[in-house]
């Protein structure tokens, strides 16, 4: 399975994506070429397209414990792969977002609110609290 993917990777990097866009001030039409990601689907796809392995979800998943002699491979395969997509986003040549996304790794932050907003204006008497809505620390419940 090993020489099989190193054949998908070696076949996926001779065959960068073409994109086509428009430079100079005459907006001339060019092809630039992109590099292709690794992918597992692409992975699974070059295994069928070419008569190797129909499905590789069996072996990935080590279904009913069958194919353990290849769990150390399919580990090494999702590593490689990972790895040229993290350093692929890192670099600019590949999308960030989609990068982050597909390894889980985008920064989550939840907010949540009560629905109480406290301004803190620092300490600035102007008027007496019972005015203002302001209490003696010069925090503003709104």
């Amino acid at each position: 399975m090993w020489q099989h993917f190193t054949a998908y990777r070696d076949t996926v990097k001779e065959k960068p994506i073409k994109v086509k866009d428009w430079v100079g001030k005459d907006a001339d039409q060019v092809m630039r070429e992109k590099e292709r990601p690794l992918t597992m689907e692409g992975f699974e796809n070059y295994c069928f397209e070419n008569n190797i392995i129909a499905d590789l979800e069996d072996y990935f998943k080590n279904k009913d414990g069958r194919y353990s002699d290849f769990a150390a491979i399919c580990s090494r395969i999702r590593k490689v792969i990972r790895q040229d997509q993290i350093e692929g986003g890192m670099a600019g040549i590949y999308s960030t977002s989609i990068t982050q996304r597909l390894n889980g790794l985008t920064e989550n932050s939840n907010v949540k609110t009560d629905g109480t907003l406290n301004v803190n204006y620092g300490r600035i008497p102007q008027r007496p609290a019972s005015e203002s809505g302001q209490d003696d620390t010069g925090t503003e419940t709104v």
